[in-house]
Order: structure tokens, then sequence, then C-alpha cells
């Protein structure tokens, strides 16, 4: 049952030698088919270990392919309502999560791939179904979802252009006066921890702890 933690050692690697990608992919390959069930129990097994850390070290840091399996693995999560609940449950893991997939859609502006986006949209679109999530993806949702940069690379991809439209029409099509440009990489805006335990827009670097602290974030 506890095969998977064998693993993690190679997703740790930060090593971009082809022997050690092909390892991380093998290893991102065995977690992504566990995922692949729908089984919420290995959905909970995960959640007890490093998981949504290291996959998301690999979407900012890995080959295209490794992004897009990693990806996938915390789309997955995502998509039940425990992992939904666990990654939403406080402000600093939600910001961990959502600046990550920022700093990859600002990358994806400049050399697109319709394979990534297809599952960092699908991200955004489930962590809209938590209603303070959602308030604070209609600060930080990149400006580059919201308008036509992506326009060509989705032309025929029905299915992403639908979860687009999805995803904004309860985030809203432009961002709020005063709120930061959730595109821009590196510094982008995102949501942190007020004092009151609330959710508020500030400028930082990608964070990927995925701890117990930080303000509520529960619905």
């Amino acid at each position: 049952a506890h095969v998977p933690l064998y693993l993690y050692p190679f997703l740790n690697t930060q090593s971009k030698s082809r022997p050690f990608e092909y390892l991380r992919l093998t290893s991102l390959g065995v977690i992504g088919a566990l995922v692949k069930m729908d089984d919420a129990d290995v959905i909970n097994f995960l959640l007890q270990t490093e998981i949504i850390p290291l996959c998301l070290r690999i979407m900012e840091t890995g080959s295209e392919l490794s992004k897009t399996v990693a990806t996938f693995i915390v789309q997955k999560i995502l998509l039940d309502e425990v992992g939904l609940s666990y990654v939403c449950a406080t402000a600093e893991r939600f910001y961990a999560v959502s600046t990550v997939l920022n700093n990859m859609v600002a990358l994806l502006a400049l050399n697109p791939s319709v394979r990534l986006l297809k599952h960092i949209v699908r991200c955004y679109l489930r962590l809209s179904d938590n209603q303070r999530a959602r308030e604070a993806l209609r600060q930080c949702l990149p400006q580059s979802l919201r308008d036509e940069t992506f326009g060509n690379a989705l032309r025929d991809d029905v299915t992403v252009k639908k979860w687009l439209g999805q995803l904004l029409s309860v985030v809203g099509s432009a961002a709020p006066a005063g709120a930061g440009n959730g595109g821009n990489g590196a510094g982008v805006a995102g949501p942190v921890p007020a004092s009151d335990g609330s959710v508020g827009v500030s400028g930082g670097s990608s964070v990927v702890s995925t701890g117990s602290g930080g303000g509520n974030l529960q619905q």
C-alpha cells in the first residue's frame, strides 16, 4: 500500500539530465495511474504524503511532459471532494496551488501547449467550486485567461473552451479594479491570509508548502 512512497525520491530530484527525467516521468506515471482510478482511498492516502508540494515543484521546473502529468495528478486530487477541501482548507494551501498555476499560465502565454493548458484550466474550474476560492480567483486569475491570449491555441479544442467559458462565467471576464495581474509570472499577485483569516491579494513568489498554516478558506 505504501509502494508510491518509494517513488518520491525520484520526484524530488531536481536534476534535468535525461536519466533523471525518465525516472521522474515513470514515477509520475505510476501516481497518475493511481489517481485515474478515482478511488477516494487513494486520494486520502496521497494527501497524507508530500505529493502536492512535489507535483507543484515539477509543475514549475519540469519538462513539458512532466508538468503535464504532475498537473493532471493535482487535477484529479482536486476533483475529489476531500482533495478540494484539503487544498481550500487554508489560504496558504490555496495560494501554493494558485500561484504555481498562475506562473505556468504566464509561461504558456509565450509558448502555448494546449495539452498542458487543458489541465490547468480544469484545475482553476474545480477550485472555483469552493466559494472562498472562487472569490479569490476573481482577483488573481491571470488576465491572459480572461482575454484572447489563448484564442488561437484553443480554436479547435471545444472542451477547453467550454471549461474556460464556465470558469469566466463564475469568476468574471475582467479582474476587479485594483486587483493584481495574475499573468505576470514571478511576483504574481495571489491570495494570502489576512490578519482576520480572510483571503486578500498581494504580490509574492511561488509557494510550494501546503502545510496547515494560513487563514481559513473553507466554505
